[in-house]
């Protein structure tokens, strides 16, 4: 078993490898979807020309770099503009991408929903899953009286 590749030979491998390189490594949504748009056989070169196209240029180089998560600082506003355009995806795709890879920030939306909602969802986010599953039932209760025609 000594010269296996064991899990728990892996789990070791893997924790020589320092933090914050760990990190680095894991931290890479914009360049997932540079590189997911190449293996679906669009080339650097075709992103490209798709960025210039729509007036936000990105160099093929840059694009390069970016799929192998070699860029260091985040991408200018114009810069993403050109990399969606590039990309066929939405600005705000790519801008969220850019928020997890750069900025270590993490998005969760309830869009379309009134302030009063999202507070709601806060407030349950913060509670253990027992109190979550005690609301749940209370909301769920609370749907079936008015279903049933029960006035409170």
């Amino acid at each position: 078993m000594g010269a296996d590749h064991t899990p728990d030979s892996a789990h070791a491998e893997q924790q020589d490898i320092p933090p914050h390189l760990m990190r680095q490594m894991n931290r890479d949504d914009l360049s997932r979807l540079v590189r997911e748009a190449n293996d679906a056989g669009v080339s650097y070169q075709t992103m490209a020309d798709r960025a210039e196209a729509a007036g936000h240029p990105v160099s093929k180089p840059y694009l390069q770099k970016l799929a192998t998560n070699q860029i260091s600082a985040a991408p200018s506003t114009e810069r993403l503009r050109g990399i969606a355009a590039a990309l066929k995806l939405p600005l705000a795709r790519v801008q969220k991408a850019a928020a997890a890879q750069y900025l270590q920030y993490e998005t969760s939306e309830l869009a379309g929903y009134s302030e009063d909602v999202r507070i709601v969802v806060a407030h349950l986010g913060a509670m253990s899953a027992a109190d979550q599953r005690r609301w749940r039932a209370m909301i769920e209760a609370a749907e079936q009286a008015d279903a049933d025609g029960d006035p409170d």
